[in-house]
């Protein structure tokens, strides 16, 4: 990886994401962007691409001489996006729709030079399988996870949720390693 000589901010306070970064032995500080992840954008790669640099460039306005990084992660169903979840009764609904299905996850990741407003970014993409689970099971996992897309967390032991995975991993927990690296490296090529 190239040679990063502004401090990284991640714009994220998603522990998911404060430790997969860390897997890349950089230093970084944590500085949530708070913004509204609301979007007219109903495509789920442009979605995703667009909410991952609103929130790296929300940060970046307060942090001059860094570099910050923005995630946004995205679930898309048999044509439908899929979000985070308002309540427990949508948290079932959703659970509902992916149930024994296959979806995709997008995750969108945008680094931001506080300084000359420069941005990259890309967008990562993993096909998920849901196990097909009965419905008192479902119920019981409703509203487990309401601060994730899709409503369930593929990174906890105790959720059976998800029975297969192509593409990477960590892009479905929310950070696509793989393209932070590339950013990195871009950024340090000036390119």
């Amino acid at each position: 990886m190239g040679r990063v000589t502004r401090p990284l901010v991640l714009a994220s306070a998603s522990p998911q994401r404060k430790k997969l970064l860390r897997e890349l032995g950089l230093p970084f500080r944590i500085v949530p962007s708070r913004v509204p992840e609301d979007s007219r954008e109903r495509n789920p790669r442009r979605l995703a691409g667009e909410l991952a640099l609103r929130k790296a460039e929300a940060v970046a306005k307060r942090r001059p001489g860094t570099l910050v990084l923005g995630a946004d992660t995205v679930v898309w169903c048999a044509g439908e996006l899929l979000g985070k979840p308002s309540g427990r009764e949508e948290a079932r609904r959703i659970l509902g729709r992916l149930n024994g299905r296959w979806h995709r996850v997008y995750t969108g990741v945008a680094l931001v030079d506080a300084d000359s407003g420069r941005a990259w970014r890309e967008v990562a993409l993993s096909r998920v399988k849901a196990r097909r689970l009965p419905d008192a099971e479902l119920d019981r996992l409703a509203g487990k996870h309401m601060d994730k897309a899709g409503a369930y967390a593929v990174q906890d032991r105790e959720d059976p949720f998800i029975e297969k995975i192509e593409g990477d991993y960590d892009n479905v927990v929310g950070l696509p390693l793989a393209s932070v690296r590339r950013l990195l490296k871009r950024v340090a090529r000036g390119r």
